[in-house]
């Protein structure tokens, strides 16, 4: 054994790499696929030493651009912004790129899910298996449960003690409801049918297939199951024997290695690659305790079926999986280059997960995820179109390391940093020929609204900023600049979470907006919110909405460039602690599951102890709005911590059940916890482009350390 193992790392080609995750890309990733991992890492070597550098300059430039930004906010202080002369400086700078010139996207092979179908999607963090699996398998859901277990039905809610009859029949005649106005049947209701037969539907061509004791349905593309079995408890009592209506539903699920998730070394990295790779191979399971007894949860096999013309039809009975990499900012001590420097976590990411979707496309797993033989990444947090034709020269170097054909690699573009949404066509054009998603994020896109102009002034209340005019704009703009250029068809044009995932009634009167705007999929927290929104999808013809929105004007870039200021503003005393409040209540209650558990998303109370299903992108606003008022002087530093230290209390007092939990008040020195959250907050504007990981993945660092876990980095 060489000195590089005894120390937990083995040489490839020139880089040191954790020991179990260098025999882990060699034996269970490259072995199956006939890779020679000698070949592999001289080329991955290659690879990370042409790639690096490139990475590196990329983010001196974000820095060098936001501190002209700065400046130049600084020098003009309390002087109202010009749009014009706004713009001309940000063109001058080079942060504004001039428009192309008109084209249409040329990406091929897409999957229909992605490509023409419109439903909903996913986001779950990689790191929790059970939660992946569930998140893979809600390609299709029970409607009935849906309704039953949460509060989406205008109806009293079930009677603890078992089956609730009344609300059961409430459920039921919501179903009849649901299929008289999805799936009118010729002069009668759904409540008239007896179950003969295949039912008289107005329009013939609804009707897709039967299989025993099931009846396949479909509207605007998205299929429905209507389960007949009058054995059952519900089909027992029912007329025409359903028990159940069974939506398809999640279409795809983004597998998370970025905001859900807190990766911060190799053992976590090993974690993730191996449950996404247990994902491609397709026997990924997950064994659990409930009710007294060890369940397992695998994937879930394809949908057979007889077709309406009597042939043989089968439907995917999985979400189709993206990957989502991380960002260009962070690096991760899993990989040492050959100075001794951390790999670009982006970089790696780029490799390994499509090396691991390899097994997919070459047919090598138990199911098949891609059918049209493509891989899917989604890549976050990229500023401007520079940053994104740095992503598709990356992809096209896995490709050519790994024998890919090109453009194998697609990638979705998410739109959530000012200087992609303000040169998205641009961005768009740097990839046109392998994207297949973009979307919009508040959270995440509102922290970088915060930090770019954080010297301009301070910025108004965080929930009065869901309303200022920026927003409207880059929503819209999102959706008209991606139909302009060809996505339609090809694509997906994606809207953001519903954080909420106990409010499912609230989620079914709002969340239909997403569709009636054009996007073809938007993120839910839950596989039953999942089954709950695909509703909106039978309600919406979406392509026929995308083909109008097509026809409208697309918003200027004044809109979208108008900062969120509050000019003029005296708030009392009691508005700026009850923002402040709010704002560390937030923060503390995320960051403590982070640091001190590892756990990178979950359904984290609010101040107002409503469950909210909170990412990394929940801090990085929370964290850049307390700075910018601190940095203005519209709170001191004495009241911030004052609104730290109380709201820790009550975010004690909340996960007071959770016996894994460790209080932070009172031990405000000994809580990593506590101390990240400060460091974020009182070091915010020194953060760059207002990222929470850097400090975050120290933090976790040293609390792994802390417990024995890792030694601690230098």
């Amino acid at each position: 054994m060489d000195m590089g193992e005894m120390n937990g790392r083995i040489e490839r080609s020139g880089l040191q790499v954790d020991a179990k995750l260098a025999t882990f890309i060699d034996g269970e990733v490259l072995g199956p696929l006939g890779i020679q991992a000698d070949a592999f890492w001289q080329g991955f070597a290659a690879l990370v030493g042409h790639f690096t550098p490139v990475n590196r300059q990329l983010l001196v430039k974000r820095d060098s651009l936001q501190a002209l930004i700065d400046s130049w906010h600084r020098e003009r202080r309390g002087k109202p912004i010009h749009a014009h002369e706004y713009r001309a400086f940000l063109s001058e700078i080079g942060y504004l790129v001039p428009e192309p010139d008109d084209f249409l996207i040329g990406t091929e092979n897409v999957d229909r899910e992605i490509a023409s179908m419109a439903g909903p999607q996913l986001v779950v963090p990689v790191l929790n298996d059970r939660f992946v699996l569930n998140a893979a398998n809600a390609r299709w859901g029970s409607l009935y449960d849906a309704w039953y277990g949460t509060d989406a039905l205008d109806a009293p809610p079930a009677r603890p003690g078992g089956y609730d009859k009344e609300r059961g029949a409430a459920v039921v005649a919501a179903g009849r409801a649901f299929l008289d106005l999805t799936f009118p049947l010729d002069s009668a209701s759904w409540s008239d049918w007896d179950g003969e037969g295949v039912p008289p539907l107005c329009d013939a061509d609804q009707f897709a297939g039967t299989k025993p004791g099931g009846i396949l349905l479909c509207n605007n593309g998205l299929h429905v199951e209507i389960v007949l079995d009058r054995a059952h408890p519900v089909g027992a009592d029912d007329k025409a024997g359903i028990a159940d209506i069974v939506m398809e539903a999640a279409l795809t699920t983004i597998v998370d290695l970025e905001d859900s998730v807190a990766a911060v070394d190799a053992e976590d990295k090993l974690l993730a690659y191996r449950n996404w790779l247990g994902l491609m191979r397709g026997d990924l399971e997950a064994s659990f305790q409930k009710g007294g007894r060890t369940l397992t949860r695998a994937l879930e096999a394809d949908r057979e079926w007889t077709s309406a013309k009597g042939e043989p039809l089968t439907l995917p009975g999985r979400s189709l999986l993206f990957v989502r990499n991380v960002g260009h900012l962070m690096t991760n001590p899993a990989i040492l280059l050959p100075d001794g420097s951390e790999i670009p976590e982006g970089i790696m990411d780029a490799v390994v997960t499509s090396a691991i979707a390899m097994h997919d496309i070459r047919g090598l797993g138990r199911h098949r995820n891609s059918r049209a033989g493509s891989i899917y990444i989604v890549k976050p947090k990229m500023h401007g179109p520079e940053e994104v034709g740095f992503t598709n020269d990356l992809f096209n170097a896995v490709e050519d390391l790994l024998g890919l054909d090109r453009h194998t690699v697609k990638v979705g573009v998410m739109d959530e940093e000012r200087r992609t949404s303000a040169n998205l066509a641009a961005c768009i054009r740097a990839v046109k020929d392998r994207i297949v998603f973009i979307n919009t994020g508040f959270l995440d896109r509102t922290g970088d609204e915060i930090h770019t102009s954080m010297q301009a002034g301070p910025m108004i209340r965080k929930g009065a900023i869901k309303g200022s005019g920026w927003i409207a704009a880059y929503e819209k703009r999102n959706v008209c600049i991606g139909l302009a250029h060809g996505l339609s068809g090809k694509a997906q044009i994606g809207k953001g979470m519903w954080a909420a995932p106990d409010m499912m009634h609230d989620m079914m009167q709002q969340k239909i907006a997403h569709p009636k705007t054009g996007a073809n999929t938007a993120w839910v927290p839950s596989p039953t919110a999942a089954t709950l929104h695909a509703m909106h999808y039978h309600q919406v013809a979406v392509f026929d909405v995308q083909r109008e929105v097509a026809q409208e004007k697309t918003p200027g870039l004044d809109a979208l460039l108008a900062i969120p200021l509050a000019e003029g503003t005296n708030w009392s005393a009691e508005e700026v602690r009850e923002e402040l409040d709010n704002n560390a209540q937030g923060l503390l209650g995320y960051v403590v599951r982070w640091i001190d558990q590892g756990v990178g998303c979950s359904k984290v109370p609010d101040i107002n102890d409503v469950g909210l299903m909170e990412d990394r992108a929940t801090l990085r606003i929370s964290s850049q709005h307390m700075a910018n008022w601190l940095l203005h002087g519209v709170a001191t530093g004495e009241q911030v911590m004052d609104s730290l230290k109380r709201m820790a209390a009550k975010v004690d007092a909340q996960n007071a059940g959770d016996p894994l939990y460790e209080p932070m008040a009172g031990r405000w020195e000994e809580s990593f916890a506590f101390r990240a959250a400060c460091d974020l907050v009182f070091n915010g504007v020194e953060q760059p482009n207002g990222y929470t990981e850097p400090l975050l993945h120290a933090w976790r660092l040293k609390k792994k350390a802390a417990v024995g876990k890792v030694a601690e980095p230098a």
